[in-house]
């Protein structure tokens, strides 16, 4: 297998992994303090440089790029996906698009829907001593359904959905707070939501019966391991044509639209 960097920008975090050839996967990530701005322009590369000294390699030694494309915060998105296009015209490496949502749901322990098994493990490092965390393989038996949700601001969430057999139920989409439990259809239940947006429209999700971890669990963070994992078996893209998704018109140009 080859050598893959999979990064993700489109939540306050900034997310790196290197998944060597061995299968193992090195991880590196930026939390901003709370109340503080987001750092992707300045975290970025240097996470991912971290990455390829840590495991000896240079940028010659990676031949695919997974890059998160949300959908998330428009700025967040804009740096991740000029990130990814610039090493690839100066690498020639291929690129490969990967939703923010499917990500987090992979990491939450849904089966990914390509038939291969799960990412392993991650060998987490941010240059803290307590992050040196282990996260454990996706289950083999059926779990619960997951909805991934992201806080998108503006008292809106992006979320989408998939069974736990990794079967996609909703697409990605803009909704409010009040239809999150339209998403998580009984019938395909039981519930699971991870994200920040889980973790902030809780009460709604709990009161259809659906499980939001608690705060601090890592189920609600874009895992670096599935995003390692779903540039392995996604495919690759035209560097020019790969593209945020943002499933919703940018702030900015909202407030320039006449009324």
């Amino acid at each position: 297998m080859p050598v893959v960097l999979a990064f993700d920008s489109a939540t306050p975090a900034t997310v790196a992994g290197l998944r060597l050839a061995s299968g193992e996967v090195l991880s590196r990530r930026d939390d901003p303090r709370p109340g503080s701005r987001p750092n992707h322009a300045a975290r970025l590369l240097a996470l991912c440089d971290e990455l390829l000294r840590q495991a000896g390699l240079g940028w010659k030694d990676v031949p695919r790029i997974g890059v998160g494309v949300g959908p998330g915060t428009f700025t967040g998105l804009r740096i991740g996906v000029a990130t990814a296009r610039a090493l690839s015209q100066a690498t020639g490496a291929a690129l490969v698009p990967v939703s923010t949502l499917e990500a987090l749901a992979v990491g939450a322990g849904m089966a990914p829907g390509d038939g291969s098994p799960g990412p392993s493990v991650v060998q987490a490092g941010s240059g803290d001593p307590g992050d040196a965390a282990r996260t454990p393989a996706v289950a083999d038996s059926p779990g619960p359904s997951l909805l991934a949700v992201l806080d998108a601001r503006r008292g809106e969430a992006f979320a989408a959905s998939w069974r736990a057999d990794g079967t996609r139920l909703s697409a990605a989409a803009a909704v409010q707070p009040d239809a999150l439990a339209t998403l998580a259809d009984r019938a395909h239940g039981p519930w699971l939501a991870a994200g920040d947006g889980a973790i902030r429209f809780r009460d709604r999700l709990e009161s259809a019966y659906v499980t939001v971890p608690q705060d601090g669990s890592r189920l609600h963070l874009v895992d670096a391991a599935a995003l390692c994992h779903l540039a392995v078996h996604g495919a690759a893209v035209d560097r020019d044509e790969i593209a945020p998704d943002y499933v919703r018109r940018p702030d900015a140009e909202i407030k320039r639209t006449p009324r």
